[in-house]
C-alpha cells in the first residue's frame, strides 16, 4: 500500500531541508521500491512570502484531506498581513 505524505516546508524545517529530504524519498523509492508519494503545499513565512498568508486556504483542504490540519508555531518572524 502506498502513503501520500503531505510536506508544508516552513518555518521550522526550511525549504532548503525539506528539498533534500525529498531527494532522499525519491532514491528510496527508485532505488528500493518505498511506496510513498508527496503533496506539497504552503505554510509559515514561505506562504506569508508566497500568498500574505500563513496557512493559505490552498494549504487546508489538502492538510484537512490527509486526517488533521498542520499544527504551527504561533509565532513567526513574518509579520503579520494587514
Amino acid at each position: 500500500m502506498s502513503k501520500c505524505i503531505l510536506v508544508l516546508p516552513g518555518d521550522g524545517i526550511g525549504p532548503e531541508i525539506v528539498a533534500e529530504a525529498l531527494k532522499v524519498l525519491d532514491a528510496l523509492r527508485r532505488d528500493h521500491g518505498l511506496a510513498v508519494s508527496w503533496e506539497e503545499g504552503l505554510l509559515g513565512g514561505c506562504a506569508v512570502d508566497a500568498t500574505g498568508e500563513p496557512y493559505p486556504a490552498a494549504t487546508f483542504p489538502v492538510s484537512a484531506s490527509r486526517g488533521s490540519p498542520p499544527r504551527t508555531p504561533r509565532t513567526s518572524s513574518h509579520p503579520s498581513p494587514s
